[in-house]
């Protein structure tokens, strides 16, 4: 027998969520609203997760943030507004066209002094905030391409402060990854990861069935 239960979310239940857990202000609203139609605008978070990553990092207290895939800017929008004034993230994409999208929201919005976007591969960035020093990171998003999730976890990992807490998302990819005939490289990655996380003494794990999958480690 099995144990876990989900309530299925329909159409109908999805909008009733969005009414009673969400409060999107405008700029955000507008943001969510030009990304949906973009051709990849699938890959933005929805607006319980996004309440759910600023919960978060009020949770913890968050000063210092670190993204990794930040697309159209949504997350580290809802994640930097729960920052106080100081607070500073770093941000972490390769495009140019998306991030253009990311800043001028940013901008609109009053955060983009707090935000250090870094356009590049982020396994350099993450190695390069390594040599950098400056402290630790009291919170951190994943949400790029997947092959290489593991290796964004452990350098996102020695970044993190005692107590820090890594998000990490799609970890249930449309529910592929309970599927055994799916043979994708980005399944069998994400796949890989849950398998391993779950025994990774250096975290506390829990994976959560908001949005895609959201995966929270609490390291210790």
């Amino acid at each position: 027998m099995h144990s876990i239960r989900t309530t299925p979310i329909t159409e109908e239940l999805a909008r009733y969520l969005e009414d009673t857990s969400t409060r999107e202000d405008d700029v955000w609203r507008r943001l969510r609203a030009e990304t949906a139609e973009l051709p990849a605008g699938g890959m933005q978070i929805g607006p319980d997760q996004a309440r759910l990553l600023s919960w978060l990092a009020k949770l913890v207290g968050a000063r210092r943030t670190l993204e990794i895939g930040t697309f159209t800017g949504a997350s580290a929008l809802a994640v930097v507004q729960a920052m106080p004034e100081d607070g500073r993230m770093v941000a972490c994409d390769v495009s140019e066209e998306w991030t253009s999208i990311a800043r001028k929201y940013w901008i609109e919005a009053g955060v983009r002094h707090k935000i250090d976007l870094r356009l590049g591969p982020a396994l350099d960035t993450l190695a390069a905030l390594g040599r950098e020093g400056g402290g630790l990171f009291d919170f951190a998003f994943i949400d790029a391409d997947k092959e290489p999730i593991w290796s964004y976890y452990e350098g996102a990992l020695a970044l993190l402060r005692p107590g820090g807490l890594i998000a990490v998302d799609n970890t249930l990819w449309g529910g592929q990854v309970a599927d055994p005939t799916v043979r994708d490289p980005d399944k069998e990655a994400i796949d890989a990861f849950n398998r391993r996380i779950i025994d990774d003494p250096r975290v506390d794990a829990v994976q959560l069935t908001v949005g895609d999958g959201l995966t929270l480690l609490r390291k210790l």
